[in-house]
């Protein structure tokens, strides 16, 4: 190895060459990595790394399952009484579950849907087969709800909550009687006591007549023009 000798102490060749080399390799570094990096390409590789972290995938739900339990109850079911029957962790399988069914249905031409009823999910009949059903069921459905009943109970649904004098004096009539059958079979229900001497009952509808009627919500009435949609009731 070659020496350069000195008076006073001595430096090696290769202590010169390392000096060299620390003195340029910051700025040689930086060219370098300027050089074979392009603007921009840590910045995409740190947001698809991003991406990747953050991306889930679904449990596996199965789907002959799922439509055996809406077809084996005349009541809807929530997403999260799904999810614990299926033994799946969230309701969001459950929602991307019931959209494939509907998929399905519709690629298969099917005569029903699976809907959002009364906060839960029900298979139903598509509209356009109503008359057809209506026919088959007319009797049934005349014995269960005389005229004065849906009457009554229209009054109460958009009203609601509501005195039964305010019923009454609506339809111009005693009501008692029918509110009592209403009462009876499920469909109207007391919804508290209104702030007024002797503390009257006041009536609401309750979860089976938005079963009965496919409705999710009182906000799905029918309403006419300049109609403020009646209060949900609990």
């Amino acid at each position: 190895m070659l020496r350069l000798v000195k008076d006073e102490g001595s430096l090696e060749l290769e202590d010169l060459e390392d000096m060299d080399q620390q003195d340029v390799h910051p700025e040689a570094e930086r060219q370098s990595s300027a050089a074979e990096e392009p603007d921009g390409a840590v910045d995409d590789a740190a947001v698809e790394d991003s991406e990747g972290a953050t991306a889930t995938e679904l449990p596996p739900v199965s789907l002959p399952l799922l439509e055996a339990l809406l077809l084996s109850t005349h009541h809807p079911l929530t997403a999260g009484r799904l999810a614990e029957l299926m033994d799946l962790p969230s309701t969001k399988p459950v929602r991307s579950a019931i959209k494939d069914l509907n998929q399905q249905y519709e690629a298969g031409s099917r005569s029903f849907r699976v809907e959002q009823v009364a906060g839960g999910y029900q298979i139903l009949t598509l509209p356009e087969f109503g008359e057809s059903l209506k026919k088959l069921h007319q009797k049934e459905a005349d014995a269960k709800l005389t005229k004065a009943a849906l009457e009554t109970l229209a009054i109460v649904a958009y009203k609601q909550p509501i005195l039964r004098a305010d019923v009454e004096a609506i339809r111009g009539c005693a009501c008692g009687e029918t509110i009592r059958s209403l009462m009876e079979k499920h469909l109207v229900k007391i919804a508290g006591r209104a702030e007024e001497p002797g503390r009257p009952i006041l009536y609401g509808t309750t979860k089976r007549f938005l079963e009965l009627f496919g409705l999710n919500s009182l906000r799905d009435l029918p309403q006419p023009e300049n109609f403020a949609p009646p209060k949900s009731i609990t």
